[in-house]
């Protein structure tokens, strides 16, 4: 059934028993005429106009051709034909994917959210063999919901049109669509009789909406500005139209059974469990409550009188959060319970759901729980997202997951942090060996789910291309031609460099993190280096460094480099840090002090080449963020959210502190500094004094000091400042004798 038929089953179908509900059931949504009010493009037009949005000079030069797929699996054909390239395929998306292939391994081109590096020859290049490529995967799956808010939330149309059109170049076709999300609740709310205040009380600050949407919290960092809520429906309803333009199939929001706790003074009878997330208590629907199905439904139909439906729904309830009871008849109850609620809505109800528990809460999630809960729903009413499998896979502890389709998922970041890093070599591996597994049960595509955008290009390169890959790459040739591409040509250098990062950062999952961004202590032992090799990856530093004079134009060279150099100067704050450790233990000032300079030092360097680029800024995220409100007092709320969601995140003693940590041009200079000043002050006063360091009131003290600092409002450049280059073989010149005698490398 096509959205406005059920837009209009749904107006004409379902009166409710409260007078109040019927005004609004006739009314359509002036959200939804954004995503109705125009037939969508048959594929080649749309396809090309993300060809006109990306290479407006050579539109001309292609031409696109939709061709039926008697098999149903997607495929791309790259072809020539009078002097023309030819792009074919089922559907937008894969005329898109050809469009990526074309120029990456043509043209010698790149397309990332870290820049692109599009200097095409002229003429382009014309095949002189059709190329076909067919993709072993039905789902190509993108965006975790934290994503929305460690990187999505201040994001405008020009911002998410350009991201869209990288999901459609890289085969994206099931992305998590949940921007706008809070007019459904306010709706519903509404619906019931809720006023603004109780709808305050529920809807969260714009960066922890998403965990609102997973039942995590309510109301944190709320309430939202005034007209937030409309102009965010009109933003979903943009991304909507455009994902489907591009032949994808987002994933909406599903009912979870967290509600707002004045649900009671709507229905006294209901019963409600309460859920404990770290410093959060929430409530959501006892599954075998009659309500819960009610509500689930009035909630799916408002959602799609806002946003229509592709029958994919989002429900993750107890994400990280441990169920009232282990009983598999509870279990099973609730999970028919969800999927009846979407069913009850709409009987072509698909759920998908984060296979994350089956892990962050293995211990509760025995086999006999697992599968109470997973043969609670239809196999084929059911899509399983195995998050994690860049580090602890769960389809094999789950017998496949019991039967239901699954993705084969990378997590890759945590909090949107910085780090290079990234598991090119397990990738390639596990995941030909999940495909080719007789346990793999039901396997039918790929994901990736990172709670940020992340930094790491390459890694999400490599990851979409293996969407069209059925068997391992010689990934080493495949990390020299990505070098080409991102930089549009064969450089031994930069070649080089891409080898060493390829055997280093890139060797294995994530192991290592900030020093520098975490809350400074005392610790009990020494800290264990990086483990991969630190002499690689300073040598990719000096190729990159070398290669300058040739590719200092690009900016995904730029990019590269302040990257490379800010990992570079982060891993040398652990040996600072081991060096304090040491003088505070032998209580020897002199050498604490040099210390403690040396780091204060690093710190300023790093925030010096982190300020030469945009992504690296705190100032472009404060204005922002700032951006979306309207008087002063509603652009002072969202900064505090911008600040606090980096910082504290919860509140003052909150256990989530420096998760979302970042290491960007004035965040390190603006607040990881002057809190590594006051700890080491610390230290050198009780030296000096010849005291016990107070780590309990040293804590409480700089829990008051970041909640202090979170409700500033100076401000932070937003815009770039300095020459990378220069400032990178500045302190590359500074700082490589440290390298040496730490790596034994030699310069």
């Amino acid at each position: 059934m096509n959205r406005i038929a059920l837009q209009t089953k749904y107006l004409l179908g379902n009166t409710r028993i409260l007078l109040a509900w019927m005004v609004p059931l006739f009314i359509v949504s002036p959200h939804t005429i954004l995503a109705y009010d125009n037939p969508a493009p048959s594929p080649d037009v749309a396809a090309r106009g993300v060809l006109k949005r990306l290479l407006p000079r050579h539109s001309s030069d292609f031409l696109f051709e939709t061709v039926e797929n008697p098999d149903n699996a997607d495929f791309f054909e790259i072809d020539s034909k009078d002097g023309k390239i030819v792009l074919r395929g089922p559907n937008a998306v894969c005329l898109c994917s050809a469009l990526n292939w074309y120029l990456k391994y043509f043209c010698l081109a790149s397309v990332s959210w870290s820049g692109n590096q599009l200097n095409l020859p002229d003429p382009l290049p014309i095949p002189k063999e059709k190329i076909h490529r067919a993709s072993p995967h039905q789902y190509r799956y993108f965006f975790n919901y934290c994503c929305f808010g460690y990187s999505l939330p201040w994001w405008d149309w020009q911002q998410w049109e350009r991201l869209i059109d990288w999901m459609a170049l890289h085969g994206i076709n099931m992305p998590l669509a949940v921007t706008g999300q809070e007019v459904v609740w306010r709706d519903v709310m509404r619906k019931w009789g809720m006023d603004d205040r109780e709808i305050n009380i529920f809807l969260a600050g714009p960066p922890y909406l998403p965990f609102g949407w997973m039942g995590c919290l309510d109301g944190w960092g709320g309430p939202l500005p005034k007209d937030w809520i409309d102009r965010h429906a009109d933003l979903q309803n943009r991304i909507l139209a455009r994902e489907r333009e591009l032949g994808m199939t987002p994933v909406l929001q599903g009912f979870t059974g967290h509600v707002p706790r004045s649900i009671h003074n709507i229905y006294p009878d209901i019963r409600l469990q309460k859920i404990q997330w770290v410093e959060w208590e929430t409530s959501f629907v006892d599954p075998s409550d009659p309500h819960f199905q009610e509500i689930g439904k009035t909630f799916v139909d408002e959602q799609t009188r806002n946003f229509g439906t592709d029958h994919l729904y989002a429900s993750d309830t107890f994400i990280e959060m441990t169920p009232p009871s282990n009983d598999p008849v509870f279990l099973r109850n609730m999970a028919q319970s969800i999927y009846a609620a979407m069913n009850s809505s709409d009987t072509e109800s698909v759920w998908v759901m984060q296979g994350w528990i089956f892990y962050h809460n293995a211990k509760f999630w025995k086999p006999e729980q697992t599968e109470a809960f997973l043969n609670g729903v239809p196999d084929n009413r059911m899509i399983l997202l195995d998050l994690f499998c860049d580090d602890h896979p769960v389809w094999q502890n789950t017998k496949a997951f019991c039967g239901k389709p699954w993705l084969w998922c990378i997590l890759q970041n945590f909090g949107n942090t910085i780090r290079l890093s990234g598991p090119l070599p397990l990738i390639n591996t596990d995941l030909h060996q999940a495909m080719n597994s007789p346990e793999r049960g039901n396997l039918r595509g790929i994901g990736i789910v990172q709670e940020g955008l992340d930094y790491n290009p390459i890694v999400f390169d490599f990851m979409t291309e293996m969407a069209w890959h059925s068997e391992s790459v010689d990934l080493d040739q495949w990390v020299r031609d990505y070098c080409r591409s991102r930089y549009g040509q064969s450089h031994p250098a930069a070649e080089r460099a891409w080898t060493h990062l390829r055997n280093s950062v890139y060797a294995s999952s994530p192991n290592s993190f900030s020093r520098i961004c975490a809350r400074p202590q005392l610790a009990e032992k020494i800290p264990v280096w990086t483990k991969y090799d630190r002499s690689l990856l300073f040598q990719a530093w000096k190729y990159l460094l070398e290669s300058s004079a040739d590719l200092e134009q690009q900016e995904t060279y730029r990019f590269d480099l302040t990257n490379v150099t800010r990992q570079a100067l982060s891993n040398l704050a652990d040996p600072i840090y081991i060096r304090i450790l040491e003088a505070w233990n032998e209580k020897n000032r002199k050498d604490l002090r040099a210390a403690s300079n040396d780091l204060f030092e690093l710190i300023r360097d790093l925030d010096k080449v982190l300020s030469t680029r945009e992504e690296f800024l705190l100032g472009r995220w404060l204005e922002d963020a700032k951006r979306w409100g309207n008087t002063q007092e509603e652009r002072a709320i969202l900064e505090w959210n911008a600040r606090n969601v980096l910082t504290l995140w919860g509140g003052s003693k909150s256990e989530l502190h420096d998760y979302a940590r970042k290491e960007w041009g004035g965040l390190l200079s603006g607040f990881y500094l002057p809190r590594w000043k006051m700890f080491l002050e610390r230290l050198d006063q009780s030296v000096a004094e010849g005291t016990s360091f107070d780590a309990d009131t040293f804590e409480q003290d700089i829990q008051l000091w970041e909640d202090e600092w979170t409700r500033r409002t100076d401000s932070y450049p937003s815009e770039p400042e300095g020459n990378t280059i220069e400032i990178a073989q500045r302190l590359f010149d500074k700082h490589s004798r440290q390298y040496e005698l730490l790596t034994g490398a030699t310069k």
